[in-house]
């Protein structure tokens, strides 16, 4: 315990929140038991998750952090808070592949040289045991020099959880372990030096169910060396495997920059990154990541942001453009003022988010952790009664003593206890990579009962910016110099329809000549004179010749907004401008389609420009709820889940959260605000209507890996027990069965890793 753990004050207002990392569990029902201690305390609600090795408590007033760990010390554990994360970037590459993390991890180095050593000793005994043609003269002599260090040293983490659970009044799998194996190896100490067993020539074959025998003569230390080695295997492979599903968290925390050239009386000084502060102007070359989130202020450039949010093609960004902490200058030099920096950065809250979800606990995981924190004190009763039984029925000390100690070591809770946080760890760690971030494990079970998905139509199927989307020049007029001219006079305008106009027309012909003598006239347009010519755009026009009457009719039949452009007091084309469908947007509907979801399109725009929109991408023109303020849109949601559908909301922006959070799964874009991230259920990193299909695909992957996982995990206990109390199983198969069960859980939750 640090100093700075024990010294924590007391709370004395509303409840706090701590994360604590949990040492000594080898288990499931170790985490039962630390949860249940916590839980007793006075105003403490915590959840402890095996997977992950960390205890998430909420305390009150009179209780402080140093209480909670002096707790989980009573009851055999370690305790400590985290420490603030020293990233590196360099390692993240490794970090993903799992195998070079840990190698260099030090307690899975140790456990592998433990396991290395034991293994090599184990096999000769097993073969002698098996193979009745390798038992030479004293062989069982040569078995007990081979097995003595295996079950005292290889068998010394079991047996020292077990005697630290035993001094706490608990029994957890370790104790199951332990007795097993110290039985089995003391029966052949005994069978050994005071029976038969010791006597040169001595036989014996390997069985793969009980039978009759001669105790005396008969010894187990293939069961106890083997059945430590397998287990020994299975802790090391499920270590391992746990680290590389964690692997996806600890890569993205790694992924933002180290240090920066920050801009200070116009020199660059390269500081840590840590001492950036919001307003800050950083230097970003090519190749270099930025810094921190903030607002480009000099420079052209693309930006690759594929590590954070899945999207492979790079984004041009210029003066005005926001750009993301941790993602890649892949073009010329940027000068960056910061934005947002340290907790407050994408690259930490989504890190936040992901480690929030992955510390969750879904409600089928509950169920599990209850039959965990009894399991073992069920099997240790199961096993004196399949002592008792065999006595009774068969009279043989042997056969009773055999399938009792099958039955000790085939029993697995650990199985039940990672079955759902290890695939919610993969599961969210993969989604963080494409851009997908899972606020929590029940969130899981709503995408799979959802069968409406409300799109906002703003920000989420459109771009959520004007664009100059068609351009009709009267008979005998150039296009070209329409363009001109009216884009130079909306140049000199802030209206977000006059930038359209003007953006377009500067793409499409170039530098604009500027403006003079520019007017607004309220609630019909803009005039001035560029070129020479009075000109003028909006709505000023009086009467307009047939053919461009027609031009801005087609316009607003097709949802766009119709402007007039002219000179020298003659119209003389019309601009069409309209909030542009995103080019994915269509692909996307058909998408949530495939997955059973019926699209239902919600805006504030007319009923004409909303209908156009859902024609575009796909959606009937009934399911288009169009004119709705702002504060109605979570009426709409609340009058579809009344109709009995079970809704998912996407949307971007403020007046979205509230519908975001009214509905059975809110979906924001990463690209909106901050209220509309904080009440959605997904977060989609990437502004593209697609990845909302995905995250629903990912979630409902993820939940029947759970299912998957809990119903192995259930099944094979229900299963493998009364086999073992049956004497169908020999005990070192069924040590073999229990450590690959656990093995089986989280290799099944690592396939996650390879969703597209």
């Amino acid at each position: 315990m640090t100093s700075t753990t024990a010294e924590t004050p007391m709370t004395t207002g509303a409840p706090a929140e701590v994360e604590l990392l949990i040492g000594g569990m080898t288990c499931a029902s170790c985490a039962a038991r630390v949860e249940k201690k916590l839980n007793r305390m006075d105003g403490v609600s915590a959840t402890v998750n095996y997977a992950t090795e960390k205890a998430k408590v909420t305390y009150g007033a009179g209780v402080g952090v140093a209480d909670l760990i002096a707790t989980v010390e009573r009851t055999g554990y370690t305790a400590e808070e985290p420490a603030p994360p020293h990233p590196e970037p360099e390692a993240a590459a490794g970090s993903d592949s799992g195998s070079d993390t840990s190698e260099r991890d030090p307690e899975l180095g140790a456990a592998r040289h433990r396991l290395f050593v034991s293994a090599l000793l184990a096999a000769p005994v097993a073969l002698l045991a098996m193979v009745p043609a390798l038992q030479f003269d004293n062989w069982q002599w040569l078995s007990l020099t081979l097995a003595a260090p295996v079950v005292v040293w290889g068998g010394a983490p079991f047996h020292r959880a077990a005697w630290t659970n035993a001094r706490h009044g608990a029994a957890t799998m370790d104790t199951l372990v332990s007795v097993g194996t110290l039985a089995a190896f003391g029966w052949s100490l005994w069978a050994l030096f005071l029976g038969d067993a010791g006597m040169p020539g001595m036989h014996d074959a390997f069985r793969l169910t009980v039978s009759r025998m001669d105790g005396a003569s008969t010894i187990y230390l293939e069961v106890a060396s083997g059945v430590v080695a397998l287990i020994l295997l299975g802790r090391y492979l499920e270590a391992r495997s746990k680290r590389r599903a964690g692997a996806a968290l600890k890569a993205l925390m790694e992924l933002g920059a180290k240090d920066v050239g920050v801009l200070r009386d116009g020199r660059e000084v390269r500081v840590p990154v840590s001492s950036l502060a919001v307003g800050d102007r950083f230097v970003v070359r090519p190749g270099e990541k930025v810094a921190t989130d903030g607002t480009v202020v000099e420079g052209v450039s693309a930006v690759d942001a594929s590590m954070l949010t899945g999207e492979s093609v790079p984004v041009d960004v210029g003066p005005g453009d926001r750009v993301t902490g941790a993602t890649v200058n892949a073009g010329g030099r940027l000068v960056v003022a910061a934005t947002r920096v340290g907790a407050d950065t994408q690259l930490a809250r989504m890190a936040r988010l992901v480690e929030e979800a992955q510390n969750g606990k879904a409600e089928v995981q509950r169920l599990a952790d209850r039959v965990s924190a009894v399991f073992v004190p069920v099997v240790i009763a199961l096993a004196l009664g399949t002592f008792g039984g065999w006595l009774v029925v068969t009279g043989d000390t042997v056969a009773a003593f055999t399938a009792a100690v099958a039955v000790l070591i085939i029993a697995c809770p650990c199985a039940l206890g990672l079955a759902t946080p290890t695939a919610l760890m993969v599961g969210t760690g993969r989604g963080a990579q494409l851009g997908i971030l899972i606020k929590g494990p029940e969130v899981l079970e709503s995408t799979r009962r959802v069968d409406t998905v409300v799109l906002d139509k703003t920000g989420t199927v459109t771009t959520g910016r004007m664009t100059l989307q068609g351009v009709y020049a009267a008979e005998g007029e150039d296009e070209t110099e329409l363009l001109r001219l009216a884009g130079a006079l909306e140049h000199a305008s802030e209206h977000p329809i006059a930038r359209a106009i003007a953006a377009g027309a500067e793409k499409r012909t170039g530098a604009l000549p500027p403006a003079e003598h520019f007017e607004n006239v309220p609630g019909r347009g803009v005039r001035g004179r560029v070129d020479g010519r009075e000109v003028a755009v909006g709505r000023l026009y009086d009467a307009l010749p047939p053919e461009l009457a027609r031009a801005a009719e087609e316009a607003e039949r097709a949802g766009r907004t119709a402007v007039v452009a002219g000179w020298d007091g003659r119209a003389r084309g019309v601009l069409s401008v309209a909030d542009a469908v995103k080019d994915s947007s269509a692909a996307a509907v058909r998408e949530l389609r495939a997955l059973g979801l019926t699209p239902v399109l919600l805006t504030g725009d007319n009923r004409t420009v909303a209908e156009a929109v859902a024609k575009a991408v796909g959606i009937d023109a009934a399911h288009v709820y169009a004119e709705v303020l702002p504060e109605d849109k979570v009426d709409v949601v609340r009058r579809l889940r009344r109709e009995g559908r079970t809704v998912a909301m996407v949307g971007d922006g403020v007046n979205d959260a509230a519908a975001l959070a009214t509905a059975d799964l809110g979906l924001a874009m990463g690209t909106g605000t901050d209220a509309a991230i904080e009440a959605g259920d997904l977060t989609l990193v990437r502004g593209d209507l697609r990845v909302a299909a995905d995250a629903i695909r990912l979630s409902r992957r993820t939940l029947a890996t759970i299912k998957g996982n809990l119903v192995w995990a259930f099944g094979y206990n229900v299963a493998a027990l009364p086999l073992a109390a049956a004497g169908l199983l020999n005990p070192m198969i069924a040590g073999a069965a229990m450590a690959f069960s656990s093995v089986f859980v989280v290799t099944n939750s690592l396939r996650l890793r390879r969703f597209r």
